[in-house]
């Protein structure tokens, strides 16, 4: 492969060439860097980008390679979410009250990366605190999307799907709280996972909803996937929140074989209002599954999804709330210092927090004020128990549920950021997902006026396994996921 092609690979292409030594750490860095350069005055996907560290770490990555016995991650460059600590790195959460910060630690999935000698290139943008779905809720530019760059990449992990689409690395990492990987991986035609609540460490993930979180990744198939999750997954004893579960090989799951498998078709998910070639997308690639020898069930229900969106809208504003109190100028990032603490600390928000954030923060306030307690976060927390109730008697009779990612495909910068709701609407059928903490793949499955349409995938509690097995059928009877944009 030409030099002006590496940054193209796939982390298992690039693997067997790194191991094979056809290949250097540096050169797949330095082509990364190359691709940076090229695409990144346009596309907008990046705040930070760490060339001398990258380059550094390669040549580490190098010198590992030449002993023979390498982890299956060394040498491959990745991108992370500007919300996951680095050490010595700054990390923003695409808000200007950390535009200073840089952390003294890094989070555990960064950690780990670096522990088996891959290489962070650059934190990517963000809708801030993670609140959005389109990344243009960041303080600091909005990210385009790699397919058309008039339109929106999605949101809030925006920046981390759209630099992978546009191959600035060979994967990288998101968070999802409401579908903040699934949504923009299925706006930028590659493939996104959100992982079970807990198989993943959320140390040094900066908070947004606490108990809705989760880190994954964002991968160009679904075989990177699995090697991601592999480095990724796994108990943390700093994050009470990580499950005590083995973490199995999930690239043995990949067999290309979805006989005898189960799948349901929530009736829920196929509604009004949405775009036709998103729904046709979405059936053919379930119909293709079937034929494949999976067993398809169209008449599976899911009621309690309709409420999906109302309880969220409590929930994750109420944790933000209280997450975001401890940004008051006082201890790290942006301060405003007048006469008197009060003063200084109102100043600091009103100017560190953007607009949706500072709406989402009222939002949570008054759910969790007196006397409105039990009417909005009580009853919402009663809402997500009977979701997840639902969710756990379908997964009793199907292996996995099949539907559309999102209604419709990327819409225009500027087209919802006056109407809020209708940006939350982008998230409503990812959202039912993190109420209940159970996993969901997006994968590419066709494309509607030019822009990818995402095919999602939810499976039961740490089943990841049969996502990732699916996925990997379809992708094999397929070639939607090597679709690249033409930037």
């Amino acid at each position: 492969m030409s030099g002006d092609q590496l940054h193209t690979l796939s982390i298992h292409a690039a693997r067997k060439l790194l191991h094979s030594r056809e290949l250097s750490a540096h050169e797949l860095t330095e082509a990364c860097l190359e691709r940076v350069d090229q695409v990144e005055l346009r596309l907008r996907a990046l705040l930070t980008v760490c060339a001398d560290s990258a380059l550094a770490q390669a040549d580490e990555a190098d010198r590992e390679l030449a002993t023979g016995d390498a982890a299956p991650l060394t040498g491959i460059p990745f991108i992370a979410k500007d919300l996951l600590c680095t050490r010595g790195i700054r990390t923003t959460c695409g808000s200007r009250i950390l535009e200073g910060f840089v952390p003294p630690y890094d989070a555990t999935v960064i950690e780990r990366l670096l522990r088996q000698h891959a290489i962070m290139l650059a934190k990517a943008n963000m809708d801030e605190f993670a609140m959005g779905s389109s990344t243009e809720h960041s303080a600091y530019f909005p990210t385009h999307n790699p397919w058309n760059l008039d339109c929106v990449p999605g949101g809030s992990s925006g920046g981390s799907a759209a630099a992978l689409a546009a191959d600035e690395a060979l994967f990288s990492l998101g968070s999802d709280t409401g579908g903040s990987i699934r949504q923009p991986a299925g706006f930028c035609g590659v493939v996104g996972l959100k992982p079970t609540y807990g198989r993943v460490s959320r140390y040094g993930l900066v908070a947004f909803a606490s108990s809705l979180d989760q880190v994954g990744p964002f991968a160009k198939d679904v075989e990177d996937c699995a090697l991601v999750m592999n480095a990724i997954s796994g108990q943390c004893p700093h994050d009470s929140t990580s499950a005590p579960v083995a973490v199995p090989d999930f690239a043995t799951f990949l067999t290309g074989d979805v006989r005898g498998l189960k799948i349901g078709v929530p009736r829920e998910y196929f509604i009004e209002g949405m775009q036709p070639e998103v729904r046709r997308s979405v059936e053919e690639a379930i119909a293709l599954l079937e034929r494949m020898g999976a067993s398809v069930h169209r008449d599976v229900s899911l009621p309690s999804t309709k409420y999906a969106l109302a309880a969220y809208y409590i929930i994750a504003p109420s944790e933000a709330s209280a997450n975001l109190a401890r940004y008051d100028g006082v201890k790290y990032g942006f301060a405003r210092r007048l006469a008197t603490t009060e003063e200084s600390v109102n100043a600091t928000r009103g100017e560190g927090f953007g607009q949706e954030v500072k709406r989402r923060i009222m939002l949570g306030t008054y759910a969790l004020s007196s006397g409105y307690y039990d009417a909005y976060y009580l009853k919402a927390q009663k809402v997500r128990h009977l979701i997840s109730e639902e969710f756990k008697r379908a997964f009793a009779e199907y292996d996995v549920l099949a539907m559309p990612t999102s209604p419709t495909v990327a819409f225009e910068l500027g087209a919802k950021t006056n109407d809020p709701m209708q940006m939350y609407l982008s998230d409503v059928f990812t959202l039912p997902v993190n109420i209940a903490g159970i996993p969901a793949l997006s994968l590419p499955c066709g494309f509607a006026g030019g822009l990818p349409v995402g095919l999602q995938l939810m499976a039961d509690r740490f089943r990841e396994d049969l996502l990732l097995k699916v996925g990997h059928a379809y992708e094999q009877a397929t070639e939607w996921h090597l679709q690249r944009p033409s930037l």
